[in-house]
């Protein structure tokens, strides 16, 4: 039973040290900065190893999917690169969502910061306030804030860290107007109260936009994966109808001519609706 045990407690740790190693390997590449900025953006409690494992996974995850189901390596291979942007797609999701949301929160957060300045807080006190009242994205990042300065750093340089994490423009200009004021001087609640009403009417104004702009962002969605859904419908109805397409030069030159107006199409729209405020 002792060599048993031995055996479960040194598998974990060779795993570990497999993940490290990799991440060690993979930290050396100039991809991986880029890779780390955007898990922590998207708040994803991954390293870069482990989101290039992932990545790994999808591509042949893919690529067997599609040859099991349409019996394609041609297809296999589609679906592998579409595997490859899946993971990337998903962070990007999630980046703009966390934003998204961070930015709905702004405007009540410098309204609090506000408050607890007119009470007698410090800046550093009215952070932690934050932190403690508002619901996250906010309160876990002014948490990190306040930890950050717990650990030496000043409230400047950990409000740019949150900045990095979090590249909103409006908490740009809130970061701006707190450091000028710890540089020059100045009533810093009536500031901020300034800058939360003008990022409160900028949110309304956004969320209007959103709404009108719903329907033509629906309908360029529907008409970018219409083609794609059809033709992967006919080819599971009837394979050799389909299949000839693949066989022919001409067929490989309509498939990417197709491809490239759907894209410049879908991109079209997205500028269209693509307002900004």
């Amino acid at each position: 039973y002792g060599r048993i045990d031995i055996e479960e407690e040194r598998v974990p740790s060779e795993r570990r040290s497999a993940m490290d190693g990799i991440e060690d390997a993979v930290s050396r590449r100039g991809f991986a900065a880029s890779i780390q900025t955007d898990l922590a953006r998207a708040d994803l409690k991954l390293r870069v190893a482990e989101f290039v494992m992932i990545t790994i996974l999808a591509v042949v995850g893919g690529f067997l999917l599609a040859n099991l189901i349409f019996g394609s390596a041609l297809l296999g291979m589609v679906f592998a690169v579409v595997g490859f942007f899946v993971p990337r797609f998903y962070v990007g999701y999630r980046k703009r969502q966390r934003l998204n949301a961070f930015n709905d929160q702004l405007a009540d957060t410098i309204g609090l910061l506000a408050n607890s300045l007119r009470s007698g807080f410090s800046i550093v006190q009215s952070m932690e306030t934050v932190a403690e009242q508002l619901p996250d994205p906010m309160a876990s990042e002014f948490h990190r804030v306040v930890q950050e300065i717990g650990l030496g750093l000043n409230y400047e340089e950990a409000l740019y860290n949150m900045l990095r994490r979090v590249p909103s423009e409006d908490l740009d200009l809130m970061i701006t107007a707190v450091n000028i004021q710890g540089r020059v001087g100045g009533n810093l609640a009536e500031i901020l109260d300034t800058i939360g009403h003008t990022i409160r009417e900028r949110v309304r104004i956004k969320g209007e936009i959103r709404v009108l702009t719903a329907q033509q962002m629906i309908s360029g969605y529907i008409l970018t994966g219409l083609p794609v859904i059809l033709g992967l419908v006919l080819y599971l109805i009837n394979k050799e109808y389909i299949g000839r397409m693949f066989q022919d030069p001409c067929g490989w030159i309509m498939i990417g001519v197709s491809v490239l107006m759907i894209t410049i199409g879908f991109l079209i729209i997205r500028k269209i609706v693509n307002i900004e405020v």
